[in-house]
Parts: structure tokens; sequence; C-alpha cells
């Protein structure tokens, strides 16, 4: 009689969980959940400290959920993804496990790690089951008409709009299992290769699928104002689910199949609905592209011949870019957010990656790197694809001769200078008017414990263009 064992990795709930779905209708000894710590591994992939902190709350939330299932759940620790197969392989031993679940996860050095596990178990005569799961639309599943994937967003999302409905299925929370005898760990407190985070930062991020739930179905009340409030950072225009969506606290499939019960008839792309619905797709593509296109999660641009740019590596310039202090408001603002609360807003992503890319003209993946190391909803594939948009390498990408005035884009979206004066309170006294003027701005803060501006900024922008003709 089989006994299961489920792999936990990004995907730290109960509910709608592929994986422990099928693991509970496969095993009829009960099933035994495992995470693996592979905290040196981590620091190597540049992981958020308050990243890996909010996944240690949500490891003892599921213990306990877990627990009332009759499912055990084990930590083990193993320092590098080389070591992982043999810590899978003594658990599945010691507790009698013939086979893994696993829901699949589709970084290079993930997927090398999970074929050597499956290799090592093979060898034993237990099976391994992988399942698609992080995305509504398996990557493979949508492909061009000669076989081949997509990069270019607006055909992919064509295929994926005629599509998605087929993989809604949400899978109900599994009820109790065969008791095992065996006793859960304990959760610990800390993560030993980590700092610790500040109070301040994981309060902002309450664990749990009950707190995920909750921010989903206060989202659902407001999603009508997102396609404009989406972009205004200084108002809660967002649904702040990214951390718990990266973490799989809650699965795409909850949020899309819960929007449309809520608004049926608003899925229309220029809908609030539609609009939030295209940012999940997003998130599907920029998966689709780090399966299809390996080059890019190995520090390698998506259009090649960018690589041949000659970017610069100013440590000042990225000092100030990483600490806010630019002179440039809109772009100190969206750091100094990152930098204090471990998030920022999806439009000053866009507006600091390309600043940084652009109008200093350092190395993208300096950027990227950064967010890692800061970000509570640090996710490869998605910082990987902003970044390579904003820095002109990546598929789909911005032209490279757009760049992003910080003046205009503070302008449009944080008008009256709230969000600026919130994250640079030292510059409270300057008027909107003064705020969002190249010319007047450095006139206004002139006297004030501010930064002059790092870069001119044509001067910037004529860089960045000479830098991109000269591989064209």
């Amino acid at each position: 009689m089989p006994r299961a064992l489920v792999w936990f990795r990004r995907d730290l709930r109960v509910a709608d969980n592929t994986a422990l779905h099928h693991a509970c209708q496969f095993a009829d000894e009960g099933v035994v959940g495992v995470f693996v710590a592979s905290e040196k591994q981590w620091k190597q992939h540049h992981d958020a400290a308050v990243k890996v902190d909010f996944w240690l709350q949500n490891l003892a939330q599921l213990s306990a959920k877990l627990e009332k299932l009759n499912i055990p759940l084990l930590l083990v620790n193993s320092d590098t993804y080389a070591d992982c197969p043999a810590a899978i392989l003594k658990v599945m031993q010691t507790h009698d496990c013939h086979a893994l679940f696993a829901n699949r996860e589709y970084e290079t050095y993930e997927v090398r790690r999970d074929r050597a596990v499956r290799e090592s178990l093979h060898e034993q005569g237990l099976t391994t089951q992988l399942f698609h799961d992080r995305v509504i639309v398996p990557p493979r599943d949508i492909q061009t008409k000669d076989g081949r994937f997509y990069s270019v967003y607006t055909p992919y999302r064509r295929v994926w709009d005629s599509v998605m409905r087929d993989y809604l299925e949400v899978r109900e929370t599994p009820g109790k299992q065969k008791t095992t005898g065996i006793k859960p760990s304990k959760v610990p407190s800390n993560w030993d290769e980590f700092e610790q985070v500040d109070e301040s930062i994981s309060d902002l991020w309450p664990a749990g699928e009950k707190e995920a739930e909750r921010r989903l179905l206060d989202f659902l009340s407001e999603v009508e104002g997102y396609g404009t409030g989406r972009d205004v950072p200084s108002i809660q225009g967002t649904s702040r689910l990214s951390p718990y969506l990266a973490a799989g606290v809650i699965s795409p499939r909850q949020c899309v199949t819960a929007m449309l019960a809520a608004h049926p008839a608003a899925i229309e792309k220029d809908s609030g609905v539609g609009v939030w619905i295209s940012e999940l797709t997003w998130r599907d593509f920029y998966t689709h592209v780090l399966w299809g296109f390996p080059r890019v999660s190995q520090d390698r641009p998506f259009k090649e011949k960018t690589d041949q740019v000659d970017w610069r590596l100013d440590q000042q310039d990225l000092l100030a870019w990483k600490s806010g202090m630019t002179g440039y408001p809109i772009v100190d603002a969206g750091m100094r957010q990152l930098n204090q609360t471990g998030w920022m807003h999806n439009r000053l992503r866009m507006v600091t990656a390309m600043f940084l890319t652009k109008n200093l003209l350092v190395d993208w993946r300096e950027g990227e790197k950064y967010f890692m190391e800061k970000l509570v909803d640090g996710d490869l594939a998605a910082n990987n694809g902003g970044w390579q948009w904003s820095a002109s390498t990546g598929t789909d990408s911005v032209p490279y001769f757009r760049i992003f005035n910080p003046f205009s884009q503070s302008k449009r979206f944080d008008p009256d200078g709230l969000f600026i004066k919130q994250y640079c309170p030292e510059l409270k006294s300057v008027p909107a008017t003064q705020l969002h003027d190249v010319n007047k701005f450095a006139k206004a803060a002139s006297g004030l414990d501010y930064p002059s501006y790092i870069v001119d900024y044509k001067e910037g922008r004529e860089r960045a263009l000479a830098a991109f003709k000269a591989i064209r």
C-alpha cells in the first residue's frame, strides 16, 4: 500500500495545490510533506532576506494546516541543489514513501535539480510525478504554428485568451489523511544564512492563505478602478498579492476564477478586470520565455546582440541609485520604497530600471540582482522579464530609443507629489509645479538637503542612444 511524499517549494498552501491533490489521491498509507532549505543556494541566487523570511512565516502556517490533515511537514537542510537528491531519497527511505509529488519549477538550475532527484529516485525504484501549478497555462501548451515558443507578448496573449478557461480547475483542499505517526519538524524562527528582517517590513506582509484570500476579496470590490489606479503609486491601487503569488500562498487559478465569478461581464481588456488579468498573463508569458529560452535565467540577454552594448559599471552611480540619492525625485522615491518595504510599485519598477540602464547606462544585470536582493515578491521570470524590457534587451522589449523622462513620469502619475514627498520628506516644501520640471526643480532643491542630479538627463539619454546605435 503506497505512501506519498509531497515536496513543497514555492507552493506554500493546501488549497488548490496540484501536487498535494494528486498525492492524496494516490496514497493509501498517508501523506508526508517536506520542505528543503537550501540557504546557500538561495544566497547564490540573490534571494532577498525579506522574501525567505516570508517563506518561513508561511511555512509555519502551512505546517499547522497540514497537521490538521494528518500530514506532517518535515524540514530538511540541503545547502545547495546538488545535495537535494540525497536529502529527498533519505526522507523517502526513512518514512517508507513510494512516490514523490511536486509542482514544477521552471528556472534552469531548479529544472536540473529536479531532473537529478528524479533520476536518483528512479535508480531506487521510486517514482516522481511533477505537475504544472505556478502558472495558469503551462509553458509548452502555447506554441507558434511551427512549434516554437513565442517571443512576443501580443500573439501569445491571443492564444492565451482562447485557451485559459480550460486551465482554471481549482482543486479543493484535501480531507484528513491516514495517520502516519510521524511528528512534524519544528519550524525555526529565522534562517541562519540571512539577516533578521525588521518587523516594520515583515508586518507589511502577514503570512497565510487567509491573508492572501482577504487581500483578493478586498481587491475584487475595488478592481473597477484598477485600469487607472494601478499606475498611481500614492494610492492603494494594486492588489498587493504579488508576494503571495510568488510564494504560492495563493494560486493564479484561484485569483482568476474568483475575479470571473465576481465580475463575469467585465473581462474586456480595457476594464479593470481585463487589465488585471493581463498582468497575470504577463506572469505566464515571462515564465513561458524562461522555460523556452533558458539563457535568460543565466545572466544573458534574450536579444543576444545586445550583449555588445558597452555598459558602464560606475560603482558610485550604482550606489546612488540603490540608495535613492540620484537627484531625480521619482527615481529616489521608488528606490527608497523598495529599501524600506521590500516592495516597489510596478510603474516605478519600470521608471527606476530604465533610469539605471538608459540614463546611467549601467548593466541591467546589476539592477536585476539588486531587485532580487530586496523584493519580497522576487520572481526570476517576472523580474528578469521586466528588467530586460526596460533595458531593451529582452523579448517584446521597449524600443531602445524610448527612454522614460523621470519628470514626465512623476507629473503624470504622481501629479501632487504625494508619493515623492512620502519617501523623500526633504522635498515636502517643493511645490508640485516645480517638483515635475527639470529646470525649476534644480533651483527649488538647491538649498535643501537633497542631492543634485547624478547625470544630466539629456546627456545620459544621448549616451544611451549612441551605445545602442553602435550595435545595430
